[in-house]
């Protein structure tokens, strides 16, 4: 009896907190909705007066809100996508993980079964990354989030915005989200101010748009000002090939800690998370490349991890450091016989100086 009233009770707790979680999702739509309400009919259709001026402003208005809206959307329902079922661990493996007392043999037997998978990441004391939640070995750049209670592959973090985990499915579908609402709030308030500056000045009549008008400005310069510090953070990370977690704590490979482990170059970097075909950058529509559960690394060679499959650049880096060799080779050789020849030259012709300035 006890326990059924504490599993119910659970229950509803939990419950309560999904209903909770909506609660920033539903502000941001509320005040989505005013604003197109309060630049539409208020702005547009009441205070501008002149009818091509309110089609310019509504056509590219409409174009902005249906990316805005739409890239919403994605990063909201898309799902975060979770491990396949080779990183699980089997029943079998399970039990003797479970019943296995000593530390050591269970990171033993984890070490075991990660040769057989491709990770390359391990935690701070070396050890293999194992989500004892989720009984999974976690592939690289993957993390357990407790709010959605699963790993998540290439886990960025938890946004209560969107009520969503952004990681590998939803990625790019959460930057171009703020890319188009900083863009959004940059349109209104770039239209919307010289109305206000009317308002302001008393050249048009008091009437219910203007304070529609006004707090349009207010509420568009605000957002603008924290989505573009947001926004400016994220294409710095995107930049270096990063996550947020990996910004904050430095991913450790079996080599040691790398904070640029990931990091191919700009042009790559960015094509990780957009894909190599440029005609989707702008569109919400998956085009990352990979599974979400190998990455390509810059300090491993073709032998450790497939996807960077270019003997080339190995190649031409032997024959420079052929190159640097023979080249320090001939200055230590220059060194020990010319410098000796030239110091006796120089002490030859300073002894004849002295002798003809100081000898009578």
């Amino acid at each position: 009896m006890r326990r059924g009233w504490k599993m119910s009770l659970s229950g509803g707790l939990r419950c309560c907190r999904r209903l909770l979680s909506w609660v920033p999702v539903l502000v941001i739509v509320l005040v989505v909705l005013w604003s197109y309400y309060a630049y539409v009919f208020e702005l547009c259709l009441v205070t501008v007066l002149s009818p091509a001026e309110k089609v310019i402003y509504l056509i590219f208005y409409h174009a902005i809100f249906v990316f805005f809206t739409w890239t919403y959307w994605k990063s909201i329902f898309t799902l975060p996508q979770q491990p396949n079922q080779k990183f699980h661990l089997s029943y079998s493996d399970k039990e003797r993980y479970e019943n296995e007392e000593r530390p050591e043999v269970q990171k033993q037997m984890l070490v075991d079964m990660a040769k057989k998978l491709p990770v390359y990441t391990r935690t701070g004391s070396g050890a293999v990354r194992f989500c004892d939640r989720c009984h999974l070995i976690k592939p690289d750049r993957c993390h357990h989030c407790s709010v959605c209670a699963m790993c998540v592959l290439k886990m960025d973090h938890h946004c209560p915005w969107v009520n969503n985990c952004i990681g590998f499915s939803n990625y790019k579908f959460f930057l171009q989200f703020l890319a188009y609402s900083v863009l959004y709030c940059l349109y209104i308030a770039t239209t919307v101010f010289n109305y206000f500056i009317k308002y302001w000045r008393g050249e048009l009549p008091s009437v219910r748009s203007k304070f529609h008008v006004l707090f349009l400005l207010f509420v568009a310069c605000m957002f603008f000002v924290s989505l573009v510090i947001l926004f400016g953070y994220h294409c710095w990370l995107v930049s270096r090939n990063k996550t947020t977690l990996e910004a904050f704590c430095t991913p450790v490979f079996t080599s040691g800690p790398e904070k640029n482990g990931f990091n191919l170059g700009f042009i790559k970097n960015i094509q990780q998370v957009f894909g190599d075909n440029k005609k989707f950058w702008l569109i919400p529509i998956g085009s990352s490349p990979g599974d979400g559960h190998s990455f390509p690394m810059r300090s491993m060679n073709e032998s450790q991890n497939p996807l960077l499959a270019n003997e080339e650049p190995w190649e031409d880096n032997e024959d420079e450091n052929r190159g640097d060799i023979s080249r320090k080779k001939l200055l230590q050789l220059m060194s020990k016989r010319l410098l000796p020849m030239f110091s006796s030259r120089i002490l030859m012709v300073s002894c004849l100086t002295f002798r003809a300035f100081h000898l009578p």
